[in-house]
């Protein structure tokens, strides 16, 4: 629920601040987006901290926000997936290169929790040399074909927990 509220106030406090900080361009449209994506959450963030008066200026990391980003675009180009089904298991193998590594065991680990309490379904992650297996323990054929269907891309976007997650790394809160 605590996830929840922090997203309906993440939300409804950045429109504001977006369009306080847009600018018009010649056709008088608003001008919205910052462009690059990891930049753009970045500003949404410091934009809703800036327009909170209770933040907290000695625990804002946006460092360790930006280190995140990274390795969520990290996982998402630089990794390759195979799905294995074993029964009612879905094994996604998740591996990259050296430089990839780390990133996909963060994120792995740090989903697969926010994944089964999403979800309810049994998620466990597991490191590997080159990456990392994340195992989802389904009940019937419809969920494990929405698995084979989404992959393990699909499988990481499941919930509305990111953006609160993202303003939590940055308030300097462990999110995990």
């Amino acid at each position: 629920m605590m996830i929840i509220k922090t997203i309906a106030v993440l939300m409804l406090s950045t429109a504001p601040a977006l369009a306080q900080h847009s600018h018009g361009n010649h056709g008088g449209s608003v001008v919205a987006e910052t462009g690059q994506a990891q930049f753009a959450s970045i500003a949404e963030i410091v934009a809703v901290l800036r327009d909170d008066p209770a933040t907290d200026w000695e625990r804002v990391d946006i460092q360790a926000l930006r280190d995140h980003l990274v390795d969520m675009d990290n996982v998402t180009t630089g990794s390759a997936v195979v799905a294995d089904e074993d029964g009612a298991n879905v094994i996604f193998t998740i591996t990259g290169d050296a430089d990839v590594v780390a990133s996909i065991q963060n994120m792995v680990t740090a989903h697969s929790p926010m994944l089964a309490s999403e979800t309810g379904w049994s998620v466990d992650s597991a490191l590997i040399p080159y990456g990392a297996k994340m195992t989802i323990t389904v009940t019937d054929d419809a969920e494990r074909r929405q698995l084979l269907s989404l992959g393990f891309y699909g499988v990481m976007t499941i919930g509305a927990h990111h953006q609160g997650h993202h303003l939590m790394i940055a308030m300097g809160r462990s999110p995990h």
